[in-house]
């Protein structure tokens, strides 16, 4: 199985959500709504996941092992801080932009 794209479908900077990303799997199978979360301690990937009648979430969809929770947690937080960093340069660039023309 591999991971052959990873779309980083919204960046947000408030509250511990950090980025909601859809991945493709061998060009076949997409997962939508996994989520970027910033934990205690680093960041994680949260796997979708529904509230059950009884108010408990539970994963849609999830990897089975440990060394397949690892591949995508590593390929969608590589992701993840190339898209950050992406945003934090042009950021910088536009504040760069508009005090040349000062």
């Amino acid at each position: 199985m591999n991971i052959t794209d990873v779309k980083i479908r919204k960046m947000l900077s408030e509250g511990r959500l950090r980025a909601v990303v859809s991945v493709t799997i061998d060009d076949m199978l997409a997962v939508h709504d996994i989520k970027v979360v910033q934990g205690d301690e680093r960041l994680f990937v949260a796997m979708p996941s529904r509230k059950d009648e009884n108010g408990v979430f539970r994963d849609i969809i999830h990897p089975i092992s440990a060394s397949a929770r690892r591949m995508f947690e590593e390929t969608i937080l590589d992701a993840y801080e190339k898209q950050a960093a992406l945003e934090a340069a042009e950021e910088a660039a536009e504040t760069g932009d508009s005090s040349d023309e000062e």
